[in-house]
């Protein structure tokens, strides 16, 4: 049972009621995260605050440190430890949701006075479309600073890839985190059950497979096929935002065209780079095998799951596309006129029913000799004038 405040109003809701988490849930799990960020300046708590703020299983050569030298690059590996950065940053991920809500998202659509389904899609496609052009940014300084553009072999010479550099862990870091956030924020947005299936698939595809490349030391590969879906879908929520925002509906058609034409690209860019790294490049690799310690997966096994799993993604994308504009185009198409008679024809065809009816009552009313009789009289008739 709820404890009550003073009040129990609308704006004031029993404290630790639905209602009240919802409306404060960005206040309680900002409190949450302070208590780390405190914990970090009373000496006992450090160490264990540190664990969850800052990134662990730093692989730098133990020589250098020792010689008291600085290395040029630290680089790291993942571990057990990510799980509690991850936990971190998915309350850091919640509180930044709620203030892009609060304090651009709702000022923009009090204006537009859209209805609820409109709304609903309007946050939506504002959160993912930051969230697209952060990953977008920072991914691409990660694959223009390791020559990925340049050299594209890198993505599958010196497997197992198990040492990243910083920013390069801390982007998938960001990205499970993200992507872990999701769930909790249909709760906190109130969605809706219609819409929930759509979401939770796109979420659970999202972090499956950002935590397989990531397990997997396949992050090389793994960020640049990232980058590309996030261009794909940056463009169809920012055509999204522009027919919500522009009326005459012009830009959008403009946004939606390059859209889809970015969309069908993407996917075969994707399949192209899955191909040239999981069949053609770690399969000509000398380093295969399986080797946990190491994190070699460099199996004939691995290698085609992994294409499989990355074709069967863009098919499936792909198969929703088409259905989707099929769909679209059907409702678009005028249906097929109706051909109706004129007026006259069916007055016509009425007054000779009305008139064989009436025969037919008057004709029951005689005796059998006279029908027969006044039968023969109208055929006899209907000849005559047909001559």
């Amino acid at each position: 049972m709820a404890l009550k405040g003073r009040k129990s109003s609308s704006k004031n809701p029993p404290i630790l009621s639905h209602e009240f988490v919802i409306q404060n849930h960005a206040d309680i799990v900002s409190c949450i995260a302070m208590v780390f960020v405190i914990g970090l300046m009373v000496q006992v708590t450090s160490p264990f605050a540190y664990m969850f703020i800052a990134v662990h299983h730093n692989v730098t050569s133990e020589q250098d440190i020792a010689r008291g030298e600085a290395p040029e690059v630290v680089r790291y590996t993942y571990g057990l430890k990510d799980m509690c950065a991850v936990f971190f940053y998915f309350l850091i991920c919640i509180v930044m949701h709620a203030i892009i809500q609060e304090y651009v998202l709702d000022k923009i659509s009090r204006k537009l006075h859209l209805s609820k389904v409109k709304h609903s899609k309007f946050n939506e496609s504002g959160q993912l479309l930051i969230f697209y052009i952060m990953s977008i940014l920072w991914g691409g300084d990660v694959i223009f600073r390791e020559n990925y553009v340049v050299n594209i072999s890198l993505l599958w010479e010196g497997y197992p890839h198990n040492e990243m550099i910083f920013m390069f862990k801390f982007f998938f870091i960001v990205q499970l985190a993200y992507w872990l956030h999701c769930y909790p924020e249909l709760y906190f947005q109130k969605t809706k059950r219609e819409e929930m299936g759509a979401r939770i698939t796109y979420a659970t595809l999202g972090l499956v497979y950002v935590l397989g490349a990531y397990l997997l030391n396949f992050s090389r590969v793994g960020i640049c096929l990232l980058v590309l879906h996030y261009i794909s879908e940056g463009w169809f929520h920012a055509a999204r935002l522009i027919y919500f925002l522009d009326k005459a509906e012009n830009g959008s058609k403009v946004g939606y065209l390059i859209a889809n034409v970015i969309f069908v690209f993407v996917r075969l860019g994707s399949i192209i780079l899955s191909v040239l790294t999981f069949w053609y490049g770690l399969s000509l690799s000398e380093n295969q095998g399986f080797d946990v310690d190491t994190g070699n997966f460099n199996t004939q096994i691995t290698r085609i799951s992994a294409l499989a799993a990355v074709c069967l993604l863009q098919a499936w994308l792909m198969w929703n596309f088409i259905t989707f504009h099929l769909k679209r185009l059907r409702e678009q198409t005028p249906p097929p006129p109706v051909v109706r008679k004129p007026k006259q024809e069916k007055k016509s065809a009425s007054k000779k029913k009305k008139e064989e009816n009436k025969r037919n009552v008057e004709d029951d009313e005689l005796p059998e000799v006279d029908q027969n009789t006044k039968k023969s009289l109208r055929s006899r008739a209907a000849a005559a004038k047909s001559k």
